[in-house]
Order: structure tokens, then sequence, then C-alpha cells
């Protein structure tokens, strides 16, 4: 018993003291594992949470898009709808006029199969007009007149101003009658005769003149020799000056020409004033140029514009009548 010696106090403390560092180190081991598996965790959640916000985000925008086409949609209907409903509107006044047009049509004290006749009658007069004013179709506008003289026959003057409409009846008749008195147009006449007058052009005419029957022995003696004429008498143009003398007298004929289509009587008379000069110039005096002289001022005074000083005076009747109404 004497022989065991008790453990030294220093040793059994540096025992523990090795113990808590063991333990201190697996503590500290333990921990760091612990932290890191943490951490690991905790960026994973972090990036999921990201992930997760992102998508909510594209989402949003997603829902943002489609709300704004959404609108865009909402507004083109209804812009739709505005249009509709103006269409709507409209159809519905087409209709009421329709109707208001068909019970004016039907209504006896408003005349209107009356109306329509004397509307259709004033249109025929206006066309009348339009055809001998503006394209001289004298034919077209006696057509035109005829027809609305056939149309106001049909009219009944019973239901109408009776007086007002004998006045009109009676006008168009007067009317007609002017338009029937001047037989053939004025321009197709002045065409027809000036025609006439280019075509005896190519008949000669003598280009020298022989002695009168009463004259003396020396002037039928010489008359091949010596010619005398009055100084202020237009020499009568030789060779080719004569050749571009008949083109100028052509040329004047068809200036002639143009101006009766288009009736402007101050050019048809000017074109043929100078026609005239020109004969002065190709052929000396002679009876056959003084006929054809005489035949060419005559056909420079034919009138190319009707004179009607009635035209359209039943046409305003008819207004005066319709305003009446």
């Amino acid at each position: 018993m004497s022989d065991i010696q008790p453990v030294a106090p220093q040793s059994r403390g540096a025992a523990k003291a090795l113990l808590w560092l063991v333990l201190l180190l697996v503590s500290g081991v333990v921990a760091w594992r612990g932290w890191s598996v943490w951490s690991a965790r905790e960026h994973d959640r972090a990036s999921e949470a990201s992930q997760q916000w992102q998508a909510l985000e594209s989402r949003i925008d997603a829902l943002r898009t489609d709300q704004r086409a959404q609108a865009q949609r909402l507004q083109q209907a209804d812009a739709t709808n505005r249009v509709l409903r103006e269409e709507l509107l409209g159809l519905d006044q087409r209709a009421a006029l329709l109707e208001d047009s068909v019970r004016k049509l039907g209504d006896p004290e408003r005349r209107g199969v009356q109306a329509l006749r004397i509307d259709e009658v004033r249109m025929l007069l206006g066309q009348g007009e339009q055809r001998l004013r503006l394209a001289g179709d004298l034919d077209g506008a006696r057509r035109a007149y005829a027809l609305a003289a056939s149309t106001l026959d049909t009219i009944d003057g019973t239901r109408l101003d009776s007086a007002g409409l004998l006045n009109v009846r009676q006008s168009l008749v007067q009317e007609r009658a002017a338009l029937d008195a001047p037989g053939a147009d004025p321009r197709a006449l002045a065409a027809t005769r000036l025609d006439a007058f280019a075509a005896s052009l190519s008949a000669p005419l003598p280009v020298t003149t022989s002695p009168a029957p009463g004259a003396s022995w020396w002037q039928r003696a010489f008359a091949r020799i010596v010619q005398v004429s009055p100084a202020n008498r237009v020499a009568v143009l030789p060779g080719a000056d004569r050749t571009a003398a008949l083109a100028a007298l052509q040329l004047e004929l068809t200036l002639a020409r143009a101006a009766v289509e288009r009736r402007d009587e101050s050019m048809f008379r000017v074109a043929v004033a100078r026609a005239d000069g020109w004969m002065t110039r190709l052929w000396p005096d002679s009876p056959q140029r003084r006929a054809r002289r005489v035949q060419l001022q005559a056909l420079g005074r034919l009138p190319l514009v009707l004179a009607l000083p009635t035209l359209g005076s039943t046409r305003q009747q008819l207004q005066s009548l319709g305003g009446s109404r």
C-alpha cells in the first residue's frame, strides 16, 4: 500500500485542457460545417427567390402588355361602334327622307307626280338650251323641246295654276316656232357655201385681159404687147409668188372654216376679207373675178349664230311656277 503513488494534479489538469481543446476544435469544425451548409442553403434560397421575382416581373410585364392591347382593342371597338352608330343614324335619316318623299308623292294635296313632270320638263328645256348654246346642235335642241312639249301635255292643269300653265305652254310654242324658223343651221349653211367657193377656185380665170370691144385700133393692136393699167391697181403676182399666194388663199379659207366650226363671226369675216385681198393679187380685173369677189363678200356676211331672244323664257316661267307652288 505504501508503494502506490498518487497521480499528480498537474497531469490531470493537462489532460482536461487537452480534452477541452479537442472539444473546442470539434465544435469549431462542426460550427464551420454547419455555417457552410446554412450559407449554401441561404444562397440557394436567394437564387430561387431571385428567379421567382424575375418570373413574377416577367408575368407582370406580360400582363401590362396584354392590358395595353386590351385597351387598344377597346378603343378600336369603341371607334367601330361610333362609326356604326353614325351609319345607323344616317340610314335612319335616309329612310326618313325616303318615307317623306314617298308620302309627298302619294299625297294628292302636294301633287307629287305633277311636280316630277314639271321638273322633267325643266330638265329637258335646260338640255335643249345647253345643246344649242354650247354645241350649236339645232336638231338636238329641237328634239329636246319636242320631248318637253309632249311631257308638258301630260300635266293636268286642273290641279295646278291653270293660268300659269297656259302661259308656259304658249311660251313653249313660241320657242319651238323660233327654233323651226331658221330651217337649217346657219353654221352648216356657211360651211357648205364656203366649201363650194373653195371648189370653184379650181376653175381657171384669165390671167391676161383682152381689150374691150369698143377699144381703138391701136389698143387692139398693142394689147398683147403693152398693157396699160391705173397706178393704184394691185399688180398680179407671177410665177413662184403666184403659187405662194394661192397657198395663202387656201390657208385663209381653212381659217375661215375653223371660225365657222367655232361660230366665231369676227374671225370668220376677217379671214374672208384677207382671202378677198389675195384674190385681187392672183387674178386681174375681169367679170369672173368680180363675180367671185361678190360671192365671197356675200359669204362673209352670213351669220353663224342663231339669234333667238326668246330662248329660255319657258324654263324661267316653269321656275316661277314651281316657286309659286
